[in-house]
């Protein structure tokens, strides 16, 4: 399957999971080294993976609470074609535990916080970008500051090495 964008191919995995009975997570993504811009993304089930310890070297961590991760591999992974769409490379249907379909509701709050989260996630982004820009145009006045800089000291050094031989002159 193609798309024409990261969040369409978000938006229809997130259709068919709710269809299908689970919730779906945002799991990982790669991005360029280049520019930052994310060259892959793979979400799948929110019961994957297992619940991290809770104990530490001195004692607990945290609170234990009951986990809902139960090792479930069911995923997609999308992927940015030559195109520029999205394309599907990997696809788990299987689940390793029952699944339900959940009340509208209950979907419908966890829809709400869904989008705030990517609201913020996609803001989070904008200022990295333009963050890095400034960074970028910091470096280049810092950079011509030192240029200037080695100039301005080349011509002191000359002004100085003619006043000594003025005085020597004299």
């Amino acid at each position: 399957m193609e798309f024409e964008s990261e969040d369409a191919a978000t938006a229809f995995y997130d259709d068919y999971a709710t269809q299908v009975g689970f919730i779906m997570r945002v799991m990982a993504c790669r991005r360029s080294e280049v520019d930052g811009r994310i060259l892959s993304r793979r979400l799948g089930c929110n019961k994957e993976g297992r619940c991290n310890s809770t104990k530490g070297k001195h004692g607990p961590l945290r609170k234990p609470r009951t986990s809902t991760r139960e090792g479930c591999k069911a995923m997609i992974l999308v992927k940015i074609g030559k195109s520029g769409k999205w394309v599907v490379t990997r696809f788990v249907k299987d689940h390793n535990h029952p699944l339900e379909v959940s009340t509208r509701e209950r979907r419908h709050k966890m829809d709400e916080k869904d989008k705030r989260i990517q609201e913020l996630t996609a803001e989070l982004r904008r200022k990295k970008r333009l963050c890095a820009a400034y960074q970028e145009q910091l470096n280049t006045f810092i950079k011509e500051v030192e240029e200037h800089n080695e100039l301005l000291s080349a011509k002191v050094q000359i002004i100085v090495n003619n006043m000594k031989n003025i005085e020597s002159e004299n």
